[in-house]
């Protein structure tokens, strides 16, 4: 699949629920309304959706969420995708919030998921509690040990807070050095009303990298995943650490993925608005042939780039959909 920018389309993120047992500061409102049962693919619709991207090219598959492990028997679906491995599928990964991790660890491993991100924005209990507002951090944490010991390779992911978790992070890379975890920052994203304010937690990576630098010796790195992470190499611990940076640097010019939502919906575009409709060519009918077309147009419409900006005026998202519902 190649779109109109010439850029080759071989990685899907899928967002198997919207659902989620936190509530996430910068990524949803804490009264959230999540969609009716009834509305999701079934996990038998999304298992022939995804094939028919690996069939398309697809290399990279990631389940996201919501919390992906929250849907109930996800790992049939990790299962028969983990089967594709081997048959086009080229990885199988997904990101978490860690809160099942401790269950499905082993069962993960089992179905061919060789690494996972888990999403940690700090290492202080009470700041944690703060930020997911529902979340445990000891919890969490047992579940990482719990993906170490069953043979994971983990990378932590968290999201830059202005006022909130910018003293954090020089431990947070002391305790990823000490337990062979990379780990990415990433700054928030103005995406669906969250009640909260966009510019007060808008916190830009440039300043954070300026600050580690004064204790940890980062040189940039060659090293990547598909995503969007750019990643420098940390002397004194021997990981990496990645920068996501979609508001002072577009990373648009190598995008190679689209998004598929728990609803059969495309987003060629994590910032833009325009979608294509995939849940109906898929139950229209056994035959892929429908599918495929509306694959191959959706893919013809993926647009240049993002339009991220932090409306400082009116602090208003940027994308009215919530972070949870297009899948991270």
């Amino acid at each position: 699949m190649i779109d109109p920018f010439g850029r080759t389309i071989s990685y899907l993120r899928v967002s198997v629920t919207d659902r989620c047992d936190f509530r996430c500061v910068y990524c949803m409102a804490e009264d959230m309304v999540f969609l009716p049962k009834s509305d999701l693919l079934t996990l038998e619709e999304l298992d022939r959706l995804c094939r028919a991207f690996i069939r398309r090219g697809v290399k990279k598959l990631r389940l996201t969420g919501g919390e992906p492990l929250v849907r109930r028997n996800i790992m049939q679906l990790i299962n028969r995708l983990g089967g594709e491995i081997g048959n086009g599928l080229e990885e199988l990964t997904l990101t978490t919030n860690g809160s099942q991790l401790a269950k499905y660890a082993d069962d993960l491993v089992q179905a061919g998921v060789k690494r996972i991100n888990v999403s940690i924005d700090t290492l202080d209990e009470q700041k944690f509690a703060a930020i997911t507002r529902w979340g445990r951090l000891p919890q969490v944490l047992d579940g990482v040990m719990a993906a170490k010991a069953a043979g994971l390779k983990v990378k932590i992911n968290a999201v830059a807070l202005k006022g909130v978790n910018e003293d954090d992070f020089d431990g947070m890379i002391e305790w990823c050095g000490t337990h062979g975890f990379d780990l990415c920052l990433i700054e928030t994203m103005p995406m669906g009303e969250v009640d909260e304010d966009r510019t007060a937690q808008y916190l830009p990576l440039s300043l954070v990298r300026a600050r580690l630098g004064r204790r940890w010796t980062l040189t940039d790195s060659s090293y990547a995943t598909g995503g969007p992470a750019r990643y420098m190499s940390i002397a004194e611990t021997g990981q990496r650490l990645g920068f996501i940076t979609p508001m002072t640097h577009n990373f648009c010019e190598s995008c190679n993925r689209v998004r598929l939502t728990c609803t059969g919906t495309l987003y060629m575009c994590l910032g833009q608005d325009d979608a294509a409709d995939l849940r109906t060519p898929l139950r229209a009918t056994e035959d892929d042939a429908a599918l495929d077309a509306a694959i191959t147009e959706a893919i013809a419409r993926k647009p240049k780039g993002h339009d991220f900006v932090i409306d400082r005026r009116h602090a208003r998202p940027a994308v009215a959909r919530h972070m949870s519902v297009t899948g991270g």
